[in-house]
């Protein structure tokens, strides 16, 4: 087998896939060298602070390709200045390589308009600041969307959501107040159906059921009867109801009466109007507490205390007896009679109510 290896054969064939092989890698680098300009450099220009027009001159005169960022605005420079280069000035680059310039624009990038119609007005202001817009005037208009945002205003026009303007721009908004209340209906019967949804709109009214007689939507039709009646009020947003047809209100006089009865309610004032009287509210009754009886106050017994009484006799040898009394009989007193003189005592009742103790007086009774 090492005989067979060794043979010149064998040999030769080997020197043969050598060379084949290191001219290979020889022509691929040579190729490699002429393809991507190896060793030829040119060194990156110096475009910081030149205009845009300026540096992409500069760029295709050195053989460079170029790229321009203008996403980013920075008020304190000039627009369309070159405020960086990409690779940095001075770098040695291959020919035909692209330069990234970050420049300056004109003005911010535009922003699109987010889409907040109908929307809270307070979500509204939000989304309006986060995407760059200023709001500036607030206007206020009827509307049945209290708080809502009804139009965006650029510069006294409307625009539509996704419109793009510049970041930072002043918007003006239009918020609904409420709806306004009492308002007249208008008339609108022998307009067209298309002049009655117009008037009905200045009118700050909506339109409702369209009833064509015919069954079709030709709005050239004639309005013949409306409901709510014209004239009357109504609160801002109502829906107003439309019958129309080819032919006029005349000709139309029957069904007119049957809508009539229908949607117009007749009063009969010949009944005496109904009187509501209030019901009169009755006090609280005020209820008195009963006196309580009153107790007679008794005053204590008080002991009589006896009288005495003293008598005189005559003068001549006579004696007088004073004889006290303790019950409530009469008082009596006796004498001696000496001729034709005779002394008779005197009877006194009993006092009926109690008096005070008092001192008793000696009481002297002279007989002559």
């Amino acid at each position: 087998m090492l005989k067979s290896l060794f043979n010149w054969k064998v040999l030769l064939n080997l020197l043969v896939a050598i060379g084949v092989f290191v001219g290979l890698v020889w022509l691929t680098f040579r190729w490699l060298e002429y393809h991507t300009n190896h060793g030829q450099e040119i060194p990156v220009p110096n475009v910081i602070n030149k205009s845009v027009h300026d540096a992409v001159t500069v760029l295709e005169d050195t053989g460079l390709e170029y790229e321009v960022d203008s996403s980013k605005y920075n008020p304190k420079y000039r627009p369309f200045q070159v405020l960086q280069v990409h690779p940095v000035p001075g770098s040695r680059v291959k020919d035909g390589r692209t330069v990234r310039l970050v420049v300056n624009p004109r003005s911010w990038a535009p922003v699109a308009v987010p889409d907040v119609i109908n929307k809270y007005s307070g979500l509204a202001f939000q989304r309006l600041d986060r995407v760059g817009l200023k709001v500036g005037d607030t206007i206020f208009e009827p509307s049945i969307q209290k708080d809502a945002l009804l139009r965006i205003l650029y510069k006294g026009n409307a625009v539509k959501p996704g419109s793009l303007l510049p970041r930072f721009s002043i918007v003006d908004v239009v918020i609904g107040s409420g709806p306004m209340r009492n308002i007249s209906i208008p008339n609108v019967v022998g307009l067209t159906v298309k002049e009655a949804r117009a008037v009905i709109t200045r009118s700050l009214f909506e339109v409702g059921l369209v009833e064509h007689e015919d069954g079709g939507k030709d709005e050239s039709d004639i309005v013949y009867y409306q409901d709510p009646a014209s004239g009357d009020v109504r609160d801002q947003g109502m829906q107003m109801d439309l019958w129309a047809s080819k032919k006029t209100p005349a000709e139309l006089r029957s069904k007119i009466e049957q809508l009539n009865a229908t949607y117009r309610m007749k009063i009969d004032t010949s009944l005496p109007p109904i009187r509501y009287e209030e019901v009169p509210t009755h006090p609280a009754p005020d209820y008195e507490q009963t006196p309580a009886p009153a107790v007679p106050k008794t005053e204590p017994a008080k002991a009589e205390v006896p009288k005495t009484t003293n008598s005189s006799t005559k003068p001549a040898g006579s004696t007088t007896s004073t004889t006290p009394k303790t019950d409530n009989k009469p008082k009596t007193t006796t004498g001696n009679t000496s001729g034709n003189n005779t002394n008779t005592g005197s009877a006194k009742p009993a006092a009926s109510t109690a008096q005070p103790a008092q001192k008793p007086k000696v009481k002297t009774i002279v007989v002559e």
